[in-house]
């Protein structure tokens, strides 16, 4: 008798890309692509197929979709960045918007990256619910090691690849994951970057300027 699958939730992920576009909402009007609710409005679009796809098991679908939103925030995170780097020597921020700027840019960069890490690891959700036992994971985490969860057959959730996508942003490294795969260490590489821009040359030149 096959055992049932056990579907990780995926309501963490579905919230998670809407509040990455309710926190850009807090970015100025210029460091935008288009009016500064376009993304919030086309992610809630998005959510009527993908949650619709998803009640009725239609997961390859309701992937595509995901991929389409979290693509749609990777590009006005790195869109606004490129604006709000240009526009230092300008001084065309104040020094508030700047400060309140880098970290709704900060919060989406953790955000981001923690769904892209929870889509692509082990072949993503779907794959890691059909294939619980021989799941080659991207990031080996402390759970994998310890006895008692190995033979539960624990997988990463949402939550644990938010974790993980928190720890490379504020300490420029993944801490207790290791990084197994090329592509998961470019996508480390590429979020602590990001996050030792907006810290280093926004948020510190906010700062002082107060």
């Amino acid at each position: 008798m096959s055992t049932p699958i056990v579907r990780e939730p995926r309501w963490p992920a579905f919230v998670a890309m809407l509040a990455a576009g309710g926190v850009l909402l807090a970015l100025p009007e210029p460091l935008s692509v288009g009016p500064s609710w376009l993304l919030l409005a086309i992610l809630f679009f998005l959510m009527i197929p993908i949650t619709v796809t998803y009640r009725r098991g239609r997961l390859d679908i309701t992937r595509i979709l995901t991929f389409i939103g979290n693509g749609a925030i990777t590009i006005a995170l790195i869109t606004a960045l490129a604006f709000l780097i240009h526009g230092l020597p300008q001084h065309q921020e104040q020094p508030k918007d700047m400060l309140r700027s880098a970290t709704a840019l900060w919060i989406t960069n953790v955000v981001v990256f923690a769904l892209w890490y929870w889509m692509l690891d082990a072949g993503g959700p779907l794959k890691r619910d059909c294939g619980r036992k021989s799941m080659e994971s991207s990031f080996l985490f402390p759970q994998m090691l310890s006895n008692e969860h190995r033979h539960e057959s624990w997988t990463p959730h949402f939550m644990d690849y938010l974790f993980l996508a928190f720890n490379t942003s504020t300490a420029f490294s993944p801490t207790d994951t290791a990084v197994l795969s090329r592509w998961a260490k470019f996508g480390t590489m590429l979020q602590s970057l990001i996050s030792l821009t907006i810290v280093a040359l926004l948020a510190a030149r906010a700062v002082n300027v107060l």
